[in-house]
């Protein structure tokens, strides 16, 4: 893993330095003191983490976090600071983290263990921001059919929740009667499914029943699933782009809307703070 760590204070720098090697000894690290020199770093590496002070002599880290988001997108930002004040700042810029000086060592720990899980992939990740998409060991999983998938991007957006053949068929194929041939048709893509979650080495994350089936949340990682817990990197990964390519998902993303908009009011009424809660939909 590779960190960078910007502060111009040499003392902070030395010592958040000191606590990475103990908490992650084998870690590449870079440390700067400067905006510019930090900048000439993310230019020239694939950085995964940044500890940024916000205050970094007459520039702001705020700022740096941007044009670092810009050059690399998938980089984690963690600001480490002296004041609270900036909170609401540094979540509009999709911090995944907020420390305040002095920093302890379960502090890094802990930002550490999360930025793991994120990083490394897990043996099933979900992705429905963006486009759904789900990966297995890092890779693609690739449908015959694109019916197969979205049944699948409809299971996920379910749940948990059983869906019968019936309310399967309506969503899949909303324009057609339900008969007799759409039946028939709805086991072909089923069947479909099933085979390519069985080839790939995880057909148990449907539970299948007599008259419904349904995902199993416990197990996949998926994004949409972070976000509803209130996991912050989930909600700063959002750009209102859940499931675009079906018409269907059309009122879970009006929710998480709802959602980034309650939190942009809270920021416009000056809180300093950001109570992420569980959302029920």
């Amino acid at each position: 893993m590779k960190i960078l760590i910007i502060d111009d204070e040499e003392m902070a720098l030395k010592d958040l330095m000191s606590i990475l090697q103990q908490v992650i000894p084998y870690s590449e690290i870079y440390p700067c003191h400067s905006y510019q020199e930090a900048l000439t770093i993310i230019k020239t590496t694939s950085i995964d983490i940044a500890f940024l002070d916000i205050e970094i002599g007459e520039k702001n880290g705020i700022v740096l976090a941007k044009e670092m988001k810009d050059l690399q997108t998938d980089i984690h930002i963690i600001f480490v600071t002296a004041y609270a004040k900036y909170a609401m700042d540094a979540f509009a810029v999709h911090a995944n983290g907020y420390l305040l000086k002095p920093v302890q060592k379960e502090d890094i720990q802990r930002e550490l263990t999360f930025a793991y899980q994120v990083i490394a992939h897990t043996r099933i990740r979900v992705q429905t921001f963006g486009g759904f998409e789900i990966f297995v060991d890092g890779k693609p999983l690739i449908f015959k059919r694109s019916k197969a998938k979205e049944l699948l991007a409809y299971l996920v957006d379910r749940r948990g929740i059983g869906v019968t053949t019936r309310q399967a068929c309506s969503i899949l194929w909303e324009d057609e009667p339900y008969d007799v041939k759409l039946k028939n048709y709805y086991q072909v893509i089923l069947m479909e499914l099933r085979n390519t979650l069985k080839k790939a080495g995880i057909e148990d994350i449907i539970r299948r029943h007599r008259n419904f089936i349904a995902i199993d949340p416990n197990k996949i990682d998926c994004d949409y699933y972070r976000f509803i817990e209130g996991d912050a990197w989930a909600i700063n990964t959002y750009r209102r782009d859940y499931m675009i390519c079906y018409s269907w998902a059309e009122f879970s993303m009006g929710v998480l809307d709802e959602q980034i908009d309650n939190m942009n009011d809270q920021k416009n009424d000056g809180e300093e703070g950001v109570c992420l809660k569980k959302i029920i939909l």
